[in-house]
Order: structure tokens, then sequence, then C-alpha cells
């Protein structure tokens, strides 16, 4: 197995939608494997994936296990079908303006700095919705028409 992909920020055009709403957990796993498939392209990549690695901070708004339940609609008949998604799940951490101190929290608002108790309204981390890497492996795929009869036979 080889490495395909390094790190790329998710900037999906649906991630907060005119209400403010996150987007759906399907639609993330669809714009993932677009995202995958755009970085085979680039490598040059012909083989399928098998892995497919992703940070997703506490903060994203994603349901991780809605989104693993969508990843095996989303990759059906792609270069991505039957990789398995790998989730690094990053708890969200705060910065205080007062004493700088940088804190994990894991609880609602308001975030509360761990060093000098005053309001930490800093975030710098658990927002993220990253790719980071694919694995692909020597063997083929299935073909277009492999794949058309098993999901249409």
């Amino acid at each position: 197995m080889k490495s395909v992909a390094g790190i790329r920020h998710l900037d999906h055009p649906y991630r907060t939608l005119t209400d403010g709403s996150v987007m759906h957990e399907l639609s993330i796993a669809t714009h993932l494997v677009a995202v995958a498939t755009e970085a085979l392209e680039n490598a040059g990549e012909t083989q399928p994936v098998t892995v497919v690695r992703i940070r997703v901070g506490a903060l994203a708004g994603v349901v991780i296990e809605a989104l693993e339940f969508a990843w095996d609609i989303a990759t059906d008949c792609t270069r991505c079908a039957g990789a398995r998604l790998e989730v690094e799940r990053v708890p969200a951490a705060v910065r205080c303006a007062a004493c700088h101190t940088e804190t994990t929290v894991d609880g609602p608002l308001p975030f509360i700095c761990a060093q000098c108790g005053q309001p930490a309204i800093d975030i710098v981390a658990g927002r993220e919705l990253d790719l980071i890497a694919l694995e692909v492996h020597d063997g083929p795929g299935p073909s277009a028409e492999e794949c058309h009869a098993t999901a249409h036979p």
C-alpha cells in the first residue's frame, strides 16, 4: 500500500447553509469521495483506495457515526468503494486571552480557562474537517460494468 494525499481541508460548498445549519453527513461523505478522487487523479494513481483517513474536530458539527453510515452509500461504485474510513477525532481546545494558556475543553459553552478561570473564546482546535491520507493497493478495483451489475441486478 502507498499513501497518496497529504492534509487537505474540506472546503465543502454546502458546509453551512444560509440558515446556519451544518450540512448533512451524506453530503460530507460524497464530498470526501470527490476530493479523494481528485487527489488520486492529481497523483496519477489508477488503483482503488483501501483506506481514507480524515480528521474531524469536536466542534465541526459532524456526527461521526452518521458519517460512517453514509460512507458506504457515498462510495458505492467509486474508486473508494470498499475503502475503510478511519476517523481521527480532535478535541476542542481554546486559548485564554488573559493568560494565554491553551486548554482542552469537552463541555458546553462557555469555555473557561483551566489556569485562571477566565472565559476563553479563542478556539485553536476542534473545527477540523480534513482529509489526511489515502491508501491504495496494487490490485484492480471493480469495473464500471461489474459495479453497475451489482448495484442494479
